[in-house]
């Protein structure tokens, strides 16, 4: 076995990747991402340790953030850059532990991912795939399935984290536990409640997380309202900028006014549209493509430049990888790279921008209009409006279907759902999920769209504050008494921690698909049935059966 990881919902045969992933990394940057992780705990424990005495870990926070985000699947695919981030790491640790000794603490207790050391990129490579890196090297399978839970859940919070520090929002409270639970994932004298009670702990961290970066795009850009985007194309040359980093579109965006090139959003990136601050540009021009596994067929049509911000690259044909950009945590070999600010000033796209005039405008895949924009701001004002329909039986049931899409064709069951719910249901979705029904014609119930789109992923904070809403509107004592199913498609580790934050606030009887993921252990998601309710999907018509007679 040359690697295993198993952090994704297409963990080969439902077990894990062991040879190559799924997503296309090869052994030696799995290798290398485990690397990345581990030292990325040995520095959380000496963190710990200057939590205790109150040192400020300001910088360090922001360290660990982005070398988190980078292990996410399909964020980074370049060795380069993660072995010049596991040498920093290092130095870093090595500099924070002579800062602790200076200051008299003990150190004698550090676990190995705190002591040991690389030489070069060979030895970098051995120490990766050794047995005291990898998922592996924690031998009892519960525990391991724990700790990869609360692992998979950090490098969420951490994307999320991410962004609301690019728009100017840091909370150290967060930071602070992100390292205390890295830590704890290396503290043998855990038992199973207490990783347990970690799990739920990186739950409430989890919605604190996206409360900021709420808090930071809705200050920064205004709140969503109700758009209509177009899913059309002009006859000018135009960057397709994917991921989720607003603040990265915001400058593409600033640069690129008055040159003739238009922008286009792709996957994630479509509800920026919803946001008031954008709707300024006229230059702004829709939404082109679907979600990120169609990329190969529609990268090649675009025919102008592609920017990733953040997670989601396939590797790509060599038809178009010439014209793809990275910048933020994302990194693919032979992708030019932008950098990040420097001083507080704004990136360079100069590069991008000047190869997008060189380019031919994007070939039309589609015509028309999708519509979103239904956060929790703008649900709030149709507040009357939906708990009239509500009281009146219009409307039957809202069926939360936010997530991640996939190319698995087992992922059909979602439109097929979608399809088949009754005509007084509404959807409220969140995350590249919404790709598998929201250009459905499903029409209306007096005047409120069936398909209500909240926006990315770490929007899935909307549809909570929505239900919270609800349940203070129809004075309920408990969230699980509103007429809200949640039936939910997961892919990566973002999608871990907007689970684990509706289990902390309380949310039962969740559906996972198109699998239940391959790191919970048959006990620990036995624990998950039984004190939450998680269960999985089986075949459309029975599904919606057992959801309306709940």
């Amino acid at each position: 076995m040359n690697m295993f990881c198993f952090q994704c919902q297409e963990a080969a045969q439902g077990k894990g990747c062991t040879k190559v992933g799924m997503c296309g990394k090869t052994a030696d940057l799995a290798a290398l991402q485990d690397l990345m992780i581990y030292s990325l705990k040995g520095i959380s424990e000496l963190g710990v340790k200057a939590d205790e005495i109150g040192m400020d870990m300001e910088g360090l926070d922001r360290f660990i953030i982005e070398g988190l985000f980078m292990t996410i699947t399909n964020a980074n695919f370049d060795k380069e850059r993660f072995f010049e981030k596991i040498k920093e790491a290092l130095k870093l640790r090595d500099e924070l532990k002579a800062q602790l000794i200076e200051k008299g603490v003990e150190l004698e207790e550090l676990a190995d991912a705190a002591t040991f050391t690389v030489n070069s990129k060979d030895e970098i490579v051995y120490k990766a795939s050794s047995e005291k890196v990898g998922v592996l090297a924690t031998e009892n399978e519960d525990i391991r399935s724990l700790r990869e839970l609360i692992t998979y859940g950090l490098k969420g919070m951490a994307a999320y984290a991410e962004h609301a520090d690019n728009l100017g929002y840091y909370d150290p409270e967060i930071g602070k536990f992100i390292r205390k639970a890295l830590a704890a994932t290396l503290d043998d004298s855990l038992t199973l409640d207490d990783l347990v009670a970690l799990t739920l702990e990186t739950g409430k961290y989890g919605v604190d997380t996206m409360a900021l970066l709420d808090k930071a795009n809705t200050s920064t850009y205004g709140n969503p309202e109700i758009t209509e985007v177009n899913i059309g194309v002009r006859n000018n040359p135009a960057i397709l900028i994917s991921g989720h980093d607003l603040k990265d579109l915001e400058e593409l965006l600033e640069q690129t006014k008055g040159t003739g090139v238009d922008v286009y959003t792709h996957g994630e990136m479509l509800p920026a549209h919803y946001y008031p601050a954008f709707k300024k540009y006229d230059h702004f021009v829709g939404n082109y493509g679907n979600a990120w596994w169609k990329q190969k067929e529609e990268f090649e049509k675009f025919n102008g430049p592609i920017l990733f911000t953040t997670n989601c690259i396939v590797p790509p044909k060599e038809s178009y990888a010439d014209r793809v950009y990275t910048t933020g945590s994302s990194g693919y070999p032979g992708f030019r790279h932008i950098p990040d600010r420097v001083d507080g000033q704004s990136k360079d796209f100069s590069e991008i921008i000047e190869d997008a005039k060189r380019l031919p405008s994007p070939t039309e895949i589609e015509t028309g209009k999708i519509v979103g924009g239904f956060a929790h701001n703008q649900v709030f004002e149709l507040a009357d409006q939906i708990v009239e329909a509500v009281e009146t039986g219009v409307i039957k049931k809202f069926f939360v279907m936010a997530g991640c899409d996939g190319r698995h064709k087992t992922r059909n069951y979602y439109t097929d759902f979608a399809k088949a719910l009754p005509k007084d249901t509404v959807i409220l979705t969140a995350g590249c999920a919404k790709y598998k029904y929201n250009k459905l014609n499903l029409g209306d119930i007096n005047g409120i769209p069936r398909v209500l789109d909240a926006g990315q992923c770490n929007d899935s904070y909307s549809l909570a504050l929505i239900a919270l809403k609800l349940k203070e509107i129809f004075g309920l004592e408990d969230l699980n008494e509103l007429p809200i199913a949640y039936n939910i498609a997961w892919y990566e580790q973002k999608a871990v921690i907007v689970l684990l934050a509706l289990l902390y606030l309380g949310v039962k009887d969740i559906h996972l698909g198109p699998t239940l993921p391959a790191f919970l252990s048959p006990n620990v998601a036995k624990v998950l049935v039984e004190n939450f309710g998680i269960g999985t999907i089986s075949n459309v018509e029975d599904d919606i059966e057992m959801f309306m007679n709940a």
